[in-house]
């Protein structure tokens, strides 16, 4: 099978910004505001702002644009200020979002047996369910992260997880695999379960969808960064994307603020959800705020992972996140109740990677001595092998 590609499209680029902190404006739904900035809005106590993403879809290959080159500057000064971006893509729909939680509630409200014949934990769990209380949080073990945390005012403080995370997890592989990769194990084939007849077409059809929103935003962050537009992109080819939704049931774990999944960066280079029906992701902004997310009606919220931390030497950091239980999520969970619905809180995420067998690296302007120091080439397979072991999915 042809590797699905995604449309590249060319621009001028301008030199890096002298300063970390460019105060490039903050872009809405329906174009630029004419006086604010990230900056402002993140300290300001408001939403996120929301990146519409059609400008840059709407651009033909070759074709330039200022707006356009405005937009890709401001998604990327919004990367490295906050570790995220909220964005409006034309080409995902809310209906495929929520065909996907249906059909995942349902999966999830199975017997742990039932989905116990879908777990591959010889393949570190990288594909088919990943039982509740597997993943354990670097938070609980790692010197570093315990050590931020306690750091942290009382106000922006991380929850401590009490050993494992209480979650189901379904990792479903997106795109196409490399013919020959000294990774294997982190390329494998999907696991279909039974009795689900739509599970590869709703899969695929919200993973590619959602994938493709990564891309789109890869290629603007590389403009905005003044790299080439393909950078990002070109290593993200064949690598292990994974659509890989959460389960945790709030019947049973719905003590506030516990723990669904305790305090940490993803692995990967960018992570995308959509909306959940459950409240309780947080995420930490680059100023050390904890903001709690909320993804506006048909939106997706993006986070950097750690490996476009590598990728830009440390420019960007990996964006820090919890899921709890908060006062919203026992709120959303009496509404269900109350309506007889389900009470499976699911997420609806794809994880975007660099392929395995490519070389992560601090790219062109990025790689100051300081940073190759800092972030030594080594390859993305090899370092998901190593994260995993950390958090006990991948045994030495």
């Amino acid at each position: 099978m042809a590797q699905q590609r995604y449309p590249t499209h060319t621009f001028r680029t301008k030199d890096p910004p002298a300063s970390q902190n460019t105060g490039e404006v903050a872009l809405h739904i329906g174009g630029l505001p004419a006086a604010s900035d990230v900056d402002r809005i993140c300290n300001s106590g408001s939403p996120l702002p929301t990146f519409d993403l059609a400008p840059m879809l709407a651009l033909e290959r070759g074709q330039q644009s200022e707006a356009v080159e405005q937009l890709c500057q401001a998604v990327a000064t919004c990367l490295r200020d906050t570790g995220c971006v909220v964005i409006s893509d034309p080409r995902v729909k809310a209906e495929d979002n929520m065909a996907f939680l249906d059909m995942m509630e349902r999966y999830f409200a199975q017997s742990t047996a039932a989905k116990m014949k879908d777990a591959r934990p010889d393949l570190h769990f990288q594909v088919g369910a990943t039982p509740e209380g597997t993943e354990t949080p670097k938070c609980t073990v790692d010197p570093t992260s315990i050590a931020s945390i306690h750091s942290q005012p009382a106000e922006h403080r991380a929850r401590v997880p009490q050993g494992a995370d209480p979650k189901w997890r379904y990792m479903w592989r997106i795109g196409d695999r490399p013919a020959q990769t000294r990774y294997a194990e982190l390329n494998a084939e999907p696991v279909v379960p039974a009795n689900f007849p739509e599970w590869p077409a709703v899969m695929t059809t919200w993973g590619n969808k959602m994938l493709a929103a990564v891309h789109t935003v890869a290629q603007m962050a590389a403009v905005g960064f003044g790299l080439p537009p393909d950078a990002f992109t070109e290593r993200m080819a064949y690598g292990p994307h994974l659509l890989a939704p959460t389960g945790a049931d709030l019947e049973a774990h719905n003590s506030l603020n516990m723990c669904y999944a305790g305090y940490h960066y993803d692995l990967n280079f960018l992570t995308i959800h959509g909306k959940s029906r459950f409240p309780g992701l947080f995420v930490w902004l680059r100023d050390g705020k904890r903001v709690a997310v909320r993804i506006p009606a048909g939106c997706l919220f993006i986070q950097a992972g750690k490996q476009l931390e590598w990728l830009t030497g440390g420019y960007v950091k990996a964006g820090m996140h919890e899921v709890v239980c908060s006062e919203d999520t026992l709120a959303a969970l009496k509404n269900a109740q109350a309506q007889g619905s389900s009470t499976w809180r699911v997420s609806s995420t794809v994880f975007g990677h660099i392929a395995s067998d490519q070389r992560l690296s601090p790219l062109g302007h990025f790689a100051t001595p300081h940073a190759i120091q800092e972030y030594p080439a080594l390859d993305a397979g090899k370092y998901v092998q190593q994260e995993l072991e950390a958090i006990k999915l991948k045994q030495r």
